[in-house]
This record gives structure tokens, sequence and C-alpha cells, in this order.
């Protein structure tokens, strides 16, 4: 048990060490300045240099990031009940949201820009959802197609609601396929807050900083602020890992 802990915990930062000096033997022996590629060792002098910016930009993009991922997971999941309990809505939506999800966001920031014309935060937030619950909406909705009908059959029989049904079966049955699927989201909501701060500024979050360092052409300051916004979405990663193995830490399989 000791030694799983310690290697959950050991592998992950020695992935992450191997990395970095990979990424600093490849500067130095192509002999890159740091005006066109920083180095991990370029970093921490930036990161000190402009904390206080860091620690009020990651807080903003944060926020804006989970309250997008958690109306995501509301939104997903009761769009993922109806699909899955309803064959006919399920044929209906899968192909809006299949066509939806194949729009590049890129190109609805703009548009929700004019639309919401100064609604910052809401904007962000709204982008943060929509990049990011299509796959909690098909990963619900597959769950609860594939329930066995004879479970069903028995807990209707009984008198049970459909909600009842949902709680009781469904509930358990999907929540290996919704933590999945809310793995893959964490990394979209960061993708769609971000989108927002880059492509339609507005002088917030960690995006801000990113594009000062690309308009001062300071590259450790854009590679530090890539650096924070991975620890960001790394530190969220297994914030919804703690979750599943409280949750659904019955459907882990041991490995080898």
């Amino acid at each position: 048990m000791k030694s799983s802990k310690l290697q959950q915990i050991g592998v992950p930062i020695a992935a992450i060490l191997v990395f970095l000096l990979a990424w600093e033997a490849l500067v130095w022996v192509n002999g890159w300045p740091n005006y066109k590629m920083a180095s991990p060792s370029d970093l921490p002098p930036a990161f000190w240099r402009y904390r206080e910016l860091f620690l009020v930009g990651a807080w903003q993009t944060l926020w804006r990031t989970v309250a997008g991922l958690l109306i995501a997971v509301v939104a997903g999941t009761g769009l993922g009940m109806v699909m899955g309990f309803s064959r006919l809505m399920r044929d209906a939506l899968y192909p809006l949201l299949v066509g939806f999800n194949a729009v590049p966001k890129a190109t609805l920031v703009p548009v929700i820009a004019l639309i919401f014309i100064g609604q910052h935060d809401f904007n962000t937030v709204l982008m943060a959802f929509l990049i990011s619950f299509f796959p909690i909406a098909v990963s619900v909705g597959i769950g609860l197609s594939t329930l066995e009908p004879e479970y069903r059959d028995i807990l209707r029989s009984l008198g049970a609601s459909r909600v009842t049904i949902f709680r009781k079966i469904a509930l358990p049955k999907t929540l290996p396929e919704f933590f999945g699927a809310l793995k893959v989201s964490v990394t979209l909501a960061f993708i769609g807050t971000n989108l927002v701060e880059i492509v339609s500024p507005h002088g917030r979050g960690l995006g801000a900083l990113f594009l000062s360092g690309q308009t001062n052409s300071d590259y450790p300051l854009m590679f530090a602020v890539l650096i924070a916004l991975a620890f960001l979405g790394i530190v969220l990663y297994y914030a919804v890992v703690a979750l599943e193995k409280i949750f659904a830490g019955w459907a882990e399989r041991p490995t080898s």
C-alpha cells in the first residue's frame, strides 16, 4: 500500500522532471536565446518578477474555469439524462451536439463578445461551459442508454419513478464514465477560458499576462504563463481524481 502511494506521487514528479531536463537540454544544444525559446531555468525569475500579477491572474482564470465547469456538469448531466432515457431525444439531439462541437470554438469568441458586449466575466464562464459540457453529456447519455432494461422493468413494476431509477441504478453505473469525461472537460474548460482572455482580451486572467509578454517579446514570461496554466490544469485534474476515488473508487481495477 505504501509503495503504491509512493509510486502514484513519485512517478508523475519524475516524469515532469524528465520533461523539464529534456526541454532545458533542447534549448542548450540548439543554442537558442531566450527571445527565441525560453528554457526552464529562465522561468523562475519571470515568476518572481511578476509574482503579484501571476497570483491575481491565476485566481481570475481559475474561478472562471471552475464556474464554467460546474455549469457544464449540471447542464451536461441533465442533457445526458434526457438523451439516455429517451431514444427520440437522443436521435434528435446527438446530431446537434456533434455539429456544435465540430465548430472551432475560437470562432465563437468574437460572436459571444459582440452579443454580450462588456460582460467579460460572463463571456469567459460561458465559453468554458460551451467547450466542456459535450463530453459530460455524451458520457452520461451513453451510460444511461446502455442500462440493462431488466433493471428498469423491475423498478418500474415496483412503482419507482425515473428519478429513483436514475439515483439508485443509473447514477452509480454511469459514475466511472462521468468522471472519465470530467477529466477531459477540466482541460477543455481551461482552453475555453483562455480563448476568451486571448482572442477577446479584457485585461484579466493569465491570458492577459500572456498577451503582455507577447507584446513586449518577453518569452520567459510567455512560457511562465503556459507553465502556470499547466499547473492549474494538473491541480484541477487531481481534484477530480480525488473525487473519483471517493464516489467511484469501487470501479477502479487493481493493476500490477
